[in-house]
């Protein structure tokens, strides 16, 4: 079978930066369903059309195509006291963006911490990198009526819902 719309696909996949050190393991194995389902990078997706098991696939993915840009503007400079007493570098927390609606909630993490002030930044760790994805096509298999109407895989690997 090869990959086409609503395919559930199982890569052995890995990513690494543009300095070719591997982020997160050396090998690691993902599933998505494959068309506009938002499962994985785009251009990947495309790249992997009508592709078979066995194939192998790389791509280089500049930042616009992977996590976006780097934005000074997630930036932000908070008073210690809003703070649990514990805050320390690295905790993350949900928040909503200066200026924004409350239905946009992203992901910040603490950077620093000095002189009563906290530093948290709303950019994704790899926000402004290149990366390089590479991987192979482990399995191919049409989606279940279930995961076409959730838009995400089921079972191993997948979301259980």
């Amino acid at each position: 079978m090869v990959i086409d719309r609503n395919a559930v696909v199982t890569l052995e996949a890995k990513l690494k930066d543009s300095d070719g050190h591997v982020l997160g393991n050396e090998a690691e194995t993902m599933v998505y369903l494959h068309g506009d389902h938002g499962g994985i990078f785009p251009l990947v997706e495309q790249g992997l059309n009508g592709k078979q098991v066995g194939e192998e696939f790389t791509v280089s993915l500049q930042p616009e195509d992977a996590f976006g840009e780097y934005d000074e503007a997630l930036i932000r400079v908070e008073p210690q006291s809003v703070f649990p007493a514990n805050v320390i570098v690295g905790m993350q927390f949900e928040g909503v963006p200066q200026g924004e609606e409350d239905d946009r909630w992203i992901v910040y993490t603490v950077t620093d911490i000095a002189g009563g002030q906290v530093v948290i930044d709303g950019n994704h760790p790899l926000a402004g990198e290149r990366l390089l994805f590479s991987c192979v096509v482990k399995d191919v298999r049409s989606a279940t009526a279930e995961e076409l109407a959730h838009g995400h895989v089921h079972g191993a690997h997948g979301a259980h819902h």
